[in-house]
């Protein structure tokens, strides 16, 4: 299995009440910045992923995103670059690049090249579309979303390894002369990536091209869901889908008892979580995603999941009825509304969002406690969605770095061991031992299982 750590850098100092008055991350003025504290963030996170390789983590995963206190790593790059230089083994995932977002893909291309090449071929870059919030920060037009991904990715792709110097003439790019210097250490290009939050398109598009497909901790039977139908393009397309070709992102925090792990995961929520990421305006923009996207998104935002990125019941426009008592996530919507029209105060807003706690955890929408009451549960994952990478996702929220460098070593120690025997049980391998469509399949002959849900209800 390939194991990796993963932290979204956030700033952890943005005072709660004013998150929660904002309704979202997005959109917080940056008068909230400071820039020691800033600074001092930025080493902090280098030093845990030093020590996240130290400890026995295979890779080390950095993300983007613009013009939140959710995440500092607005240019993932440079980061990656540091880390390039700085650790010696550990693969350093990108996951990834808003490529919708980039004027000149063909930079994004030098820069990438020069990373593996500094880091002697480490380098696994992976692509995204970008959150909605990030086409209104970058300025791009949201209906071009997907085509210009298509067209970035195919042009990052021949810049890599196609002889130049050659002309690019495309629908959004245009270039008369793409000749780069730097071309990727790895041959004939660095193994990719892709991350999605269960857009069927996504996972397609993935499973055309080979690639592995990774879930941003999504609900288990929408990921399941999403898993099968990789597996039926992977068919169609001549090749057998396996462990190889996913991973899944999930938030593990790791404490001496259960009652400090309890604490930190709770941070996951502060401000209100992913969830809050960005307000409705911002989340979804016209032309963002398609209607099958939207659709499959409403269907898998259940009570105390808090959405991700900012998609919740509230941003899809999910009804609201509910055979439930008290679906937690709809009291967290009405709460955002109603913090809009001043009907609620700040207690009532933190009160709602952290109500939602018992129900992540029981959905496994959060893992915390000690290394011996998250390896059974992390089992349960692996059961489930067999995939061949798992990335640990470190806690958000005010959470101290001694805090957050306990949790890696604990994880070091115990957890990373056992998911690993784990792993060797149910014949999981990732996409660096088994390389991904590879394994041609016969028409007409059974596929290979890909998920379990039966280990969920277990």
């Amino acid at each position: 299995m390939n194991l990796m750590y993963f932290t979204e850098r956030p700033y952890r100092y943005v005072p709660e009440d004013e998150l929660i008055k904002n309704r979202a991350y997005f959109g917080l003025s940056n008068t909230f910045f400071d820039r020691e504290k800033g600074s001092q963030l930025y080493n902090e996170y280098l030093d845990e992923m030093v020590y996240a390789e130290e400890v026995g983590f295979d890779a080390i995963m950095l993300n983007e995103h613009h013009g939140t206190p959710f995440c500092m790593g607005a240019v993932m790059n440079v980061e990656a670059s540091i880390l390039a230089r700085i650790t010696h083994k550990a693969r350093i995932i990108l996951l990834g690049n808003p490529l919708p977002t980039f004027k000149n893909p063909l930079r994004v291309a030098e820069e990438l090249a020069t990373i593996d090449c500094i880091s002697h071929g480490r380098l696994v870059p992976g692509w995204v579309r970008g959150a909605g919030s990030e086409q209104i920060f970058n300025n791009a037009n949201p209906a071009y979303n997907r085509e210009m991904f298509n067209e970035a990715h195919d042009l990052i792709l021949a810049a890599w390894t196609r002889p130049g110097p050659f002309r690019w003439e495309g629908k959004h790019f245009n270039y008369r002369f793409i000749n780069p210097w730097v071309r990727p250490y790895q041959k004939p290009h660095p193994p990719i990536m892709i991350p999605g939050v269960l857009s069927p398109e996504t996972v397609v598009w993935c499973a055309e091209h080979r690639y592995p497909y990774l879930g941003l901790g999504t609900a288990l039977p929408a990921t399941a869901e999403l898993w099968n139908l990789y597996g039926e393009v992977a068919a169609k397309q001549g090749y057998e889908a396996g462990s190889e070709n996913f991973g899944y992102l999930q938030h593990v925090v790791v404490a001496e008892t259960e009652e400090k792990a309890e604490e930190l995961g709770k941070a996951h929520l502060f401000g209100g979580g992913q969830g809050a990421f960005s307000r409705p305006e911002h989340t979804l923009p016209p032309g963002y995603n398609s209607k099958e996207a939207t659709k499959r998104l409403a269907r898998t935002m259940t009570a105390g999941s808090g959405g991700f990125l900012g998609v919740s019941a509230e941003q899809l426009g999910r009804s609201q009825s509910t055979d439930e008592p008290e679906n937690l996530q709809r009291v967290a919507d009405s709460t955002r509304k109603r913090m809009a029209r001043g009907e609620v105060t700040i207690e009532e807003a933190k009160q709602a969002v952290y109500r939602a706690y018992p129900k992540a955890v029981a959905g496994l929408q959060i893992i915390a406690g000690t290394p011996k009451s998250v390896i059974p549960k992390l089992r349960t994952i692996l059961e489930v969605l067999r995939p061949g990478t798992l990335g640990f996702f470190q806690s958000q929220g005010p959470v101290s770095f001694e805090d957050r460098m306990t949790s890696i070593r604990l994880l070091g120690q115990e957890v990373l061991p056992a998911v690993r025997e784990i792993g060797k049980e149910l014949g999981l391998a990732d996409a660096f031992e088994r390389e991904p469509g590879q394994r041609p399949y016969t028409p007409g002959a059974t596929r290979a299982q890909l998920v379990s849900l039966k280990a969920m209800r277990a």
